[in-house]
């Protein structure tokens, strides 16, 4: 955490250091900002993104000696994998982690794999959401699977279901199931995987698509009654959810898309036009500053905790360590694990 000097300057004396030290830095270090962070901090991003974005700016990055990731560790974990060897990942909060990304692990995942195959032989192929640990990626890319961001998911599904007949989705059953729907996978043909409590693989057999029983606790919080409010309130509202969101709140929406979709949405909707959205509070407040020529509302507030741990004290400490030559909060992957992820990841973007 950020030192205890930090918290004797006012909040103007922070951001001054900041950009002093990053000044000093120079093209040194890249700052990478999630859209869902807090103002005080993605001010200083050089780049904002979700997922899919920023994943592309760590490869991209190839000046940068750090690169500095403003969002929750699988996040600076996948920059860390696909950067330079020469590069350095830091992240100014380590205990910033996400509760979605921790409910798939490499063994658990090895499970679920043993009982489908022992069912379809090598006719599946297993698909994990970016928001996930190093090893569960490098599982996937080890057995000719690939990554996907909710921008992308159904690129990813379609490119798989060319290759096999059934697809592992990891680990949230309401993107999966949502974007397996909208590529017109009929409900009885999707199924679930448990893997607290696994299911007789039999029970799947005339699934294609198998999803993980994984949430996001933010997007899951949104409700049918939360819509419907809306509505009541602003008969005219558009509606936009993120496909996180359970499948009953997408039905009832106008549109769900990524991040990245969201913000398209917001863009292109006419002036004057009531649009309400369902996703993280932050993120939503930006959209309403940005957007004054119409009316941007949150669906519910829902905050991550995760995402806003980070505050701009742990920025300016993470900074102020670079200079030092003493990176604090080093990102590493074990070699093998970024070997396997990697290829992953690679398919990723080749696909998109």
């Amino acid at each position: 955490m950020c030192a205890e000097w930090y918290k004797d300057l006012s909040d103007e004396e922070v951001a001054a250091a900041i950009e002093n030290v990053r000044g000093r830095l120079g093209d040194a270090v890249t700052i990478l900002g999630h859209h869902y962070q807090r103002d005080e901090v993605i001010e200083f991003a050089d780049y904002r993104g979700d997922s899919l974005g920023l994943s592309r700016r760590a490869a991209q990055a190839e000046k940068a000696r750090y690169i500095v990731f403003c969002g929750v560790y699988f996040m600076a974990e996948t920059a860390a994998i696909l950067c330079k060897p020469d590069q350095q990942v830091v992240q100014p909060v380590m205990e910033a982690l996400c509760p979605l990304a921790r409910m798939a692990s490499a063994a658990q995942a090895k499970q679920a794999w043993s009982a489908l195959t022992g069912m379809w032989g090598d006719d599946v192929v297993p698909v994990t959401y970016q928001n996930s640990v190093g090893e569960l990626k490098a599982f996937v890319g080890q057995r000719g699977g690939a990554v996907c961001t909710s921008s992308n998911a159904q690129n990813l599904f379609a490119w798989g279901l060319e290759r096999k007949d059934h697809v592992l989705f990891m680990p949230d059953e309401h993107l999966g199931t949502n974007t397996a729907l909208a590529m017109g996978v009929p409900k009885e043909e999707i199924g679930v995987w448990d893997p607290t409590n696994p299911p007789d693989p039999q029970a799947l057999a005339s699934c294609r698509i198998i999803v993980w029983k994984g949430h996001c606790s933010v997007h899951t919080g949104f409700t049918v009654e939360d819509v419907e409010n809306v509505r009541d309130d602003y008969p005219e509202a558009l509606v936009v959810v993120h496909p996180e969101c359970r499948h009953e709140v997408v039905a009832v929406s106008d549109a769900t898309g990524s991040t990245a979709g969201i913000l398209e949405y917001v863009d292109k909707a006419p002036v004057g036009s009531t649009i309400a959205v369902g996703t993280e509070w932050h993120f939503v407040n930006r959209l309403q500053h940005k957007y004054r020529n119409k009316n941007v509302l949150p669906l519910q507030r829902r905050e991550c905790r995760d995402m806003a741990m980070t505050r701009m004290r742990d920025l300016l400490n993470v900074l102020e360590s670079l200079e030092r030559g003493d990176p604090q909060n080093k990102v590493s992957v074990e070699e093998e694990t970024a070997r396997g992820a990697s290829v992953a990841l690679e398919r990723m973007l080749e696909v998109s």
